[in-house]
């Protein structure tokens, strides 16, 4: 029994999409050194004459760019440091505007990228085609679209006019969910509620029968003026790539404090239970063959964030993380190495007789957009075997044995170790203060644990009563010792006693 079948009652629905997406447009044939060699004679440009015929297409794309931004109301924001916060330049923008859709702010900014160029080759004396990191002007524009929500737009304006699209897919959604007159309350770029879970989900899976790369292409045509030239020598324009793609499931519990009774219990249990196996076979690989798994790593990774804890497992880059949002546990993957999946393509081969036949064959994954579908697919099984794999949390049934165990005293090395009070209020406020979530990464000590519980802590009398604690602690099972360190962790039956106990006694165990 799953997290979700097991939790069914508190738990108002199951929501899967896509969270953050970037695409990346290229115009391939601009980034071949043959190729734009090809463009640029086919517009009478000689080599030495390439600065200035570039120069002028940037003015073209620029200026263009500048009337689309005054004739959508706007004005262009120049950014003169990287540290400048983008988004509150738009939020602030989109504050002002009484129409609050379509483009909401254009930013200007000079960057970092890959262009074309011609210089010469002191080998062969001669100018030739190359490539170069350098810096140009960059746009970034910032819609709140009809169909995609907040979104943004980056465009370079030197060869080869590369691009970079971000969508969010709560955000597409919420525009659907709109359409379809279905209620919703939104937090953090997630849903705390939805009227009808189910025909949202359905409206979700409907996404990917969208040609979204359609809307790309519409976007950008509007922007960049140097397009039909291009199209009309190479009979192609922009390629679209899937640079990062985050698929998020979100299990929507019926209150936030429902979710925080298991969610402390359920990240340190996931994180100490998982091993490399475990991890492997999430990504859909053959536990058998872990031993050939020489090029890359595998990653378990926790971290505290302001919002609380986040638990990652990693393998080349692509991930799966575990994190609470409101009153959603969230767990998300990003598959930024597609080439570690295959997906199914058609090839064209040469049987008998020279007839050429069409066969399908499972190859590597690559970025085009046109494998959406197939990072879904791959999303959706890592996530299941991931949720089934989860531990059982059992917070609010502890076993009368379990009680009886540390209520009662117990002979160790032939001394004798009392037992605890698990009433007295002396005892609670130990038991709550051991759990807190800040002392799940870094461990607690005696000094850590003093200062919370006792008055004078730095006295002797209470470094040693703190001592006696730890070790009564330790003996009951409830805490671990680091061995060669004056550090402790609570076990994990500690902390599913300490849990049910608190919750039992309407004591708030998580932050």
């Amino acid at each position: 029994m799953n997290i979700i079948q097991k939790n069914k009652e508190k738990i108002n629905g199951v929501l899967e999409t896509f969270d953050r997406m970037i695409i990346n447009g290229y115009i391939l044939q601009l980034c071949n050194y043959r190729q734009f060699l090809y463009y640029l004679i086919q517009n009478n440009v000689k080599l030495k004459d390439f600065d200035k015929f570039a120069l002028s297409q940037t003015k073209l794309l620029c200026d263009h760019i500048d009337d689309y931004i005054k004739n959508n109301n706007c004005t262009t924001i120049y950014l003169n440091s990287g540290k400048i916060d983008k988004n509150e330049i738009v939020m602030n923008e989109l504050d002002k505007k009484e129409n609050k859709t379509g483009l909401i702010a254009a930013l200007s900014a000079v960057e970092i990228c890959n262009t074309m160029t011609v210089k010469p080759n002191h080998e062969t004396q001669r100018l030739e085609v190359t490539s170069k990191p350098t810096k140009c002007k960059h746009y970034y524009f910032y819609y709140n679209d009809e169909k995609f929500g907040l979104m943004y737009l980056k465009i370079q304006t030197w060869f080869p006019y590369n691009v970079q699209i971000y969508i969010n897919g709560r955000e597409y959604l919420s525009k659907i969910l709109d359409k379809n007159n279905i209620k919703y309350e939104m937090y953090n770029n997630s849903f705390s509620y939805i009227e009808d879970f189910d025909k949202a989900q359905k409206l979700a899976n409907n996404i990917l029968n969208q040609k979204i790369s359609n809307s790309f292409d519409h976007l950008i045509n509007q922007l960049n003026p140097l397009l039909p030239n291009i199209n009309k020598i190479f009979s192609a324009s922009y390629y679209w790539c899937i640079d990062q793609c985050e698929f998020a499931t979100d299990i929507n519990f019926k209150s936030r404090q429902d979710l925080e009774n298991i969610y402390k219990t359920l990240v340190e249990t996931t994180y100490f239970t998982f091993s490399s196996e475990d991890i492997y076979s999430f990504f859909g690989r053959n536990i058998s063959r872990i031993h050939q798994f020489t090029k890359g790593e595998i990653v378990s990774d926790l971290r505290h964030r302001y919002q609380g804890y986040r638990i990652k497992f990693k393998i080349n880059n692509n991930q799966i993380k575990m994190y609470d949002k409101g009153n959603n546990l969230r767990i998300e993957v990003t598959i930024n190495n597609p080439r570690d999946f295959k997906v199914m393509k058609e090839k064209e081969v040469i049987v008998e007789h020279k007839k050429i036949e069409t066969i399908k064959e499972w190859v590597p994954m690559g970025k085009s957009i046109s494998n959406l579908y197939r990072y879904v697919e791959i999303s959706k099984s890592i996530t299941k075997r991931y949720i089934d794999a989860l531990p059982d949390i059992d917070l609010e049934n502890p076993t009368l044995k379990e009680v009886k165990n540390v209520s009662e005293k117990i002979e160790v090395n032939n001394r004798t170790i009392t037992g605890f009070n698990l009433l007295s209020n002396e005892t609670l406020k130990l038991l709550q203060v051991i759990s807190n979530g800040k002392y799940l990464i870094n461990g607690l000590t005696n000094k850590s644990i003093r200062k919370e519980i006792f008055d004078e802590s730095d006295s002797k009398y209470i470094i040693n009563k703190t001592t006696r604690l730890l070790y009564k602690l330790k003996c009951h099972g409830i805490i671990k010792k680091v061995a060669r360190k004056n550090k402790y962790y609570l076990t994990t039956n500690g902390r599913t006693l300490i849990s049910s106990i608190l919750i039992f006694t309407n004591r708030q165990l998580l932050n």
